[in-house]
C-alpha cells in the first residue's frame, strides 16, 4: 500500500502506534493477524544496518496477544504445546508451537507467564484465539480465554540497552533473555521482555493501555535520538540470517516440528495429553519425508525477499520449494530457508532453482546463517 492512497477501512485494525508510525516515515503496509502493521520506512538494507548498528523500534501490535486465566489456566496451556513447561516460572518466556491433532503447527507463539494461572501466547499470524476458546469448550478446563489490550512495540539492536537504560534505569540491566517484568513508564503500565523478532539484542515493550500508544512511541523516539534510534520495521535479511521462522512462508498447519528441525520444542515423554501427541509420536518413529534447509542461491543480487514460493527441482524432478529468500549485505550472498525432499538436504547438495522461469543454481549450506549459537541475543551487556 503506498503513503497517497493507504485506503484504511474499519474491519482491519489499525494499532496504537499508527499515527506515529506514519508521522515517523511509515510508507507502506502490510496485513497480520488481521491488523496493519508497517512494513516500510525506506531503504530495507538501511533498515537492516540501523537493526544491526545502532537500534530501530518497530510497531508490532499485530503480535496479538491470547490471554489464559483461571483456576485450570496451566493445565490447558500444557494442554495445547508439545513443550515441556515444567520449569516455566512466573516472569519467564518460553517460545512454543501449537500444533493440531496431525502435530500439523498452527503456530509458534512466545509464552509468557504472568502468574501462577496467568498466561500470555503472544502470537505469529494465526488465529489461536478461536482455536484456544474452542479447545477449551469440551475440555473440562475452568478457564477463561480472552484477547486482553496488550500491544507490543519491538527495541531492537545494540543500543537498545543504552535507551532502556535511560527508560528505565540501571535496574533493566538486570533482566535476562527470555524474562519480562511489569514497569511504568511515566504512568504508562506495560510488560518488558528481553524479546524480539530480530535476531539481534533487543527489547518488546508489552503496552497495557491502547489509549497511550502514541505517547508511548514518542518518549522512545525522543528518548532514543542521542543513541541514534531510527523508526523501523522487522529485518526479512536479519531474520531469515538468524534462520527465524514466519508463519505461512516457513511453516504452516501442514508442516510438523520435525521438518522444521524444531524437535527439541517436542516432549513425548511426559503424561500430558497434549494436542498431537499421538500423532507426532508417530510421525518421529516413522521419520521425516521432508526437512527445512539453509540455501544459498547463486544468481545476481535479489532485489528483495521472494513473494512467491520458488520451485527447487533436481535430476528434472521438483523437490521441495525456497519459503524465504532475500540478499543478506553483510554476507554478500543470497541465502533462503526452504522444504525440500529430505533426500536433497545433504549440506553441499547442489539444486537448480526457478525464479520467474529462470534456472539457477543453489547449495544446501548450514542455517542459521548467521551467529548459529545466538550469542548475540542472549548475552548480557
Amino acid at each position: 500500500m503506498s503513503n497517497k492512497n493507504f485506503g484504511f477501512g474499519t474491519q482491519i485494525r489499525k494499532s496504537p502506534y499508527f499515527d506515529s508510525t506514519v508521522k515517523w516515515g511509515a510508507t507502506g503496509f502490510s496485513v497480520y493477524n488481521h491488523m496493519y502493521i508497517p512494513r516500510d520506512f525506506g531503504d530495507p538494507e538501511q533498515n537492516f544496518w540501523n537493526l544491526i548498528e545502532t537500534a530501530i523500534l518497530c510497531d508490532v501490535a499485530v503480535e496479538r496477544q491470547v490471554e489464559i486465566t483461571g483456576p485450570d489456566a496451566f493445565k490447558f496451556i500444557k494442554l495445547l504445546t508439545p513443550r515441556d513447561l515444567s520449569k516455566l516460572s512466573v516472569g519467564q518466556c518460553k517460545y512454543v508451537l501449537i500444533t493440531n491433532v496431525e502435530g500439523g503447527v498452527l503456530n509458534d507463539p512466545v509464552l509468557l507467564r504472568l502468574g501462577e494461572n496467568h498466561f500470555w501466547l503472544s502470537l505469529s499470524d494465526s488465529d489461536i484465539l478461536l482455536w484456544a476458546q474452542g479447545v477449551a469448550v469440551n475440555s473440562g478446563f475452568n478457564v477463561k480465554i480472552t484477547e486482553p489490550d496488550v500491544s507490543p512495540l519491538q527495541l531492537q539492536g545494540p543500543k537498545s540497552f543504552d535507551i532502556m537504560i535511560k527508560l528505565f534505569g540501571e535496574s533493566i540491566k538486570d533482566l535476562k533473555y527470555y524474562w519480562f517484568r511489569e514497569l511504568e513508564l511515566d504512568g504508562i503500565p506495560l510488560i518488558v521482555s528481553r524479546t524480539g523478532w530480530s535476531s539481534e539484542f533487543g527489547y518488546e515493550l508489552f503496552l497495557r493501555d491502547g489509549s497511550k500508544g502514541n505517547e508511548l512511541y514518542e518518549k522512545i523516539m525522543s528518548t532514543g535520538k542521542e543513541f541514534g534510534l531510527k523508526p523501523g520495521h522487522t529485518s526479512s535479511i536479519r531474520r531469515i540470517e538468524g534462520g527465524m521462522l514466519s508463519y505461512h512462508a516457513d511453516a504452516d498447519i501442514n508442516t510438523n516440528p520435525y521438518e522444521l528441525g524444531l524437535g527439541r520444542l517436542v516432549n513425548l515423554d511426559g503424561d500430558i495429553n497434549f494436542i498431537g501427541k499421538k500423532a507426532l509420536k508417530k510421525i518421529k518413529t516413522d521419520g521425516i519425508k521432508k526437512l527445512q534447509v539453509g540455501l544459498e542461491i547463486k544468481c545476481k543480487k535479489l532485489s528483495g525477499p521472494n513473494t512467491k514460493f520458488w520451485p527447487l527441482a533436481a535430476n528434472n524432478k521438483i523437490i521441495g520449494k525456497v519459503t524465504s529468500a532475500v540478499y543478506s549485505p553483510r554476507l554478500k550472498k543470497n541465502i533462503a530457508l526452504a522444504m525440500v525432499d529430505i533426500n536433497f538436504s545433504k549440506l553441499g547438495l547442489e539444486i537448480d532453482i526457478f525464479i520467474n522461469e529462470k534456472i539457477f543454481k543453489c547449495q544446501v549450506i548450514e542455517k542459521p546463517f548467521f551467529d548459529p549459537k545466538k550469542k548475540i541475543t542472549s548475552k548480557n551487556y
